[in-house]
């Protein structure tokens, strides 16, 4: 029987990298300041139901290289250990400004849904980060592999749901103080791309148990 694999790290991890400023966050607060509460929520939702497609192939692609090769599997952990580094380092290095779209039109929960759902599924980067991101918590003594991948998946999910519908929630005043204090925006850059560079660090020194 798989163990529950989540632990503080991977939950404060989880939460740091859903609330870094991102094209998933920004939308929530852009549809959240255009259309309100509702429609932020909607978008949260678009965004958490894509990443179970990730999170299914994350856990066959994954499950298979651990199983089947080292060598193969070693060769992702690096190129995921440097795309992390590469986005905390872009984060650190941005300047640190957050721009809402304003006068949008206005959209049917569907087509926001549904919008936000395909920017997530479609984006090689969130399947490059779920390769990279996931294994680091991968335990061979907590049981199956792609079963402790699949429920790290939906830990996940759940917590940049629980995450983007707090900002959906306060959107209007979370829109107003990035706009008047960009130096809000820039702090939370330096958080988020040291998370992200100290992920990559943990992640190139990581060897299967």
């Amino acid at each position: 029987m798989t163990a529950l694999p989540f632990t503080a790290t991977f939950i404060l991890a989880s939460a740091a990298l859903a609330i870094a400023p991102g094209p998933d966050v920004l939308y929530v607060l852009a549809k959240g300041l255009s259309q309100g509460r509702r429609s932020a929520l909607v978008a949260a939702s678009g965004f958490c139901s894509g990443l179970s497609i990730h999170t299914a192939a994350s856990a066959c692609g994954l499950s298979a290289l651990l199983v089947a090769s080292a060598t193969a599997f070693s060769i992702v952990k690096f190129i995921g250990a440097g795309y992390l580094v590469f986005l905390g380092l872009k984060a650190i290095l941005s300047r640190g400004l957050i721009s809402l779209p304003e006068n949008q039109a206005v959209l049917s929960d569907r087509k926001i849904f549904s919008q936000a759902f395909l920017m997530n599924v479609l984006n090689p980067k969130v399947a490059l980060f779920f390769l990279a991101f996931l294994p680091q918590f991968i335990r061979a003594e907590q049981g199956a592999i792609a079963q402790q991948l699949v429920l790290l998946g939906i830990g996940f999910g759940l917590i940049s749901f629980l995450i983007f519908s707090l900002v959906g929630f306060f959107s209007a005043a979370l829109g107003q103080s990035i706009r008047s204090r960009p130096t809000l925006a820039r702090n939370l850059d330096r958080i988020a791309g040291t998370t992200f560079i100290l992920l990559g660090l943990r992640l190139a020194a990581f060897r299967q148990q």
